[in-house]
């Protein structure tokens, strides 16, 4: 009787709001948002290959995601200061990244702006 409640446990999931929860042994374990496909995808869409995660292209387009996905959590939890602390930061992370595309390669920083729709 022990194992066949044991195994309930272990496969027991949860919808709570947009996100996934499982629960193993009593311990909750969330289902990530970005997982490393959905990264390489950016890469590969954004960059140069899905292994350079170093262009600026990339990596804007990883934050502008991430910047999305926390702009929703704030709408729904709008005293949770840590992650608008966090976004703050991201923002200006991404706002860096687009000044330095500006300066180098101006066609890049267009094309980026325009397939990421940052500017109205």
């Amino acid at each position: 009787m022990f194992d066949s409640l044991h195994k309930k446990a272990l496969f027991l999931r949860s919808k709570i709001g947009d996100s996934i929860y499982l629960w193993i042994n009593n311990i909750l374990i969330r289902d990530m948002y970005l997982t490393t496909e959905k990264k390489q995808e950016f890469f590969k869409t954004f960059g140069t290959s899905e292994v350079d995660t170093g262009t600026a292209e990339g990596q804007i387009a990883l934050f502008s995601y991430r910047i999305n996905h926390l702009t929703e959590h704030l709408k729904l939890n709008k005293k949770d200061f840590s992650t608008q602390q966090a976004l703050i930061k991201l923002v200006g992370k991404r706002r860096r990244l687009l000044d330095y595309l500006k300066i180098k390669d101006i066609e890049r920083y267009r094309e980026i702006i325009k397939a990421l729709k940052l500017r109205k």
